[in-house]
């Protein structure tokens, strides 16, 4: 898709205008000054909206108009083919228009909207206990495949830990099948905290999903297949940086959080990454949206 784009862009002019406000656009150490001298031409936001109708009423169509992207990866949208908002279905922004529903009603989904016709689109990883649920959508593009995932939760009381470690294995399978074709660019809810500095209370944790020493470690094989976690491989440091908050006890407030939505990369598209901001501040849903910015043109495909 990019390569075809000889214009490269800066920042557009809502984000210039956040910047200049007292709010802050993200969560990032990096002087935004400087990330908006540097050139990109592919811009994803993927945001987990828990809910697409009740967060279209939360009114997150103010961010997601006012936020030019080329590619928007929604997850856990909880409607079908015949719920799914009219507004966002001729919604003139992206012409096109890609989602898969649960079986189960009012449960998982994602979506993908695009303003490029992806050269193929496919949905699940071909393992009907999973894709009965909704959970993948993956677009082919000319240079890079794009992965919108809302990855299986653990459950209370990890009742979903086995079938999600299996999950977990197959869909790394999957993604190390693709990225033998072309480079991937994951991005989703991933349900998993992979450090401790990805969470509020690491040492009161380890045994709530997201967060178990086993889930931990297939975070850990999946990036060891040859992918990194672009956010961090930018803000190794970067505390508080989290894109979920539980609605109880008042926790968004108190930014008692944890990360779980990420961009996951196929190393040899490392030095592609130019930035990965994080939108706390944007509310709607109890995930905040996520952007990822890249400079495609030089691509090593």
């Amino acid at each position: 898709m990019p390569p075809k784009r000889k214009k490269l862009k800066t920042e557009n002019k809502s984000d210039t205008e956040k910047l200049s406000s007292n709010e802050p656009s993200s969560t990032n150490e990096q002087d935004d000054d400087e990330m908006m001298m540097k050139p990109y031409n592919l811009k994803i936001i993927s945001w987990n909206v828990n809910g697409i109708r009740a967060a279209l009423k939360n009114g997150i169509m103010n961010f997601l108009n006012s936020e030019s992207c080329d590619i928007l990866a929604i997850q856990e949208t909880k409607c079908n083919d015949k719920t799914f908002p009219i507004e966002l279905k001729n919604w003139p922004n992206f012409p096109y228009k890609y989602y898969v529903s649960s079986k189960q009603d009012g449960y998982a989904g994602v979506a993908l909207f695009s303003k490029q016709k992806p050269l193929s689109v496919e949905y699940g990883i071909g393992k009907p206990e999973f894709d009965d649920e909704g959970r993948i959508i993956t677009a082919f593009y000319e240079n890079f495949i794009l992965v919108n995932a809302y990855v299986v939760n653990a459950g209370q009381g990890l009742k979903r830990l086995d079938f999600k470690l299996q999950f977990d294995q197959d869909f790394r399978e999957y993604l190390q099948k693709l990225d033998e074709q072309k480079p991937v660019i994951l991005c989703g809810d991933l349900n998993c905290a992979h450090k401790e500095i990805d969470l509020e209370n690491p040492k009161t944790n380890t045994k709530t999903a997201g967060f178990t020493p086993e889930e931990r470690a297939d975070f850990d094989r999946l990036l060891n297949i040859g992918f990194i976690d672009s956010f961090r491989s930018l803000y190794p440091n970067q505390r508080k940086s989290y894109t979920y908050w539980g609605y109880r006890f008042n926790c968004r407030a108190k930014d008692i959080g944890w990360r779980l939505d990420y961009f996951l990369l196929s190393e040899r598209i490392a030095n592609n990454l130019i930035d990965n901001r994080i939108f706390k501040h944007v509310m709607g849903s109890d995930h905040c949206p996520i952007a990822l910015y890249m400079n495609m043109t030089d691509s090593n495909e």
